[in-house]
């Protein structure tokens, strides 16, 4: 039976950017990795499930990222929004709570 193999990911890195230069059948051959495997290693980084780090993103995947970061903006905007909101409501109800303490005071209900 034969033993299953385990990669570093750094190794799996380096054969994928080896098979964009070489072709997938050249680049399998040099470091004796199966075809197949490599071909899946390839896949995984073409669909945007394996990072190759140093900046090799594909377009789609850059223009995600974008997007999410717009997202993320947007809701930190109106995060400030509503704290913002909350905090003019929270001096209001203690300018509330001191002016109704003092008539309560002035009008003698204070020593029950």
């Amino acid at each position: 039976m034969r033993q299953r193999r385990s990669y570093a990911k750094e190794y799996k890195i380096q054969a994928v950017k080896l098979a964009k230069t070489r072709g997938t059948k050249a680049a399998a051959t040099e470091p004796g990795i199966l075809e197949g495997k490599l071909s899946g290693w390839v896949h995984k980084a073409k669909s945007g499930h394996m990072d190759l780090w140093h900046g090799e993103q594909r377009p789609e995947t850059a223009l995600t990222l974008a997007a999410e970061n717009e997202e993320l903006r947007r809701q930190l905007k109106e995060r400030d929004k509503e704290i913002k909101r909350l905090n003019e409501l929270n001096e209001f109800l203690e300018e509330a709570l001191t002016f109704f303490a003092a008539s309560h005071r002035k009008s003698g209900r204070g020593n029950d």
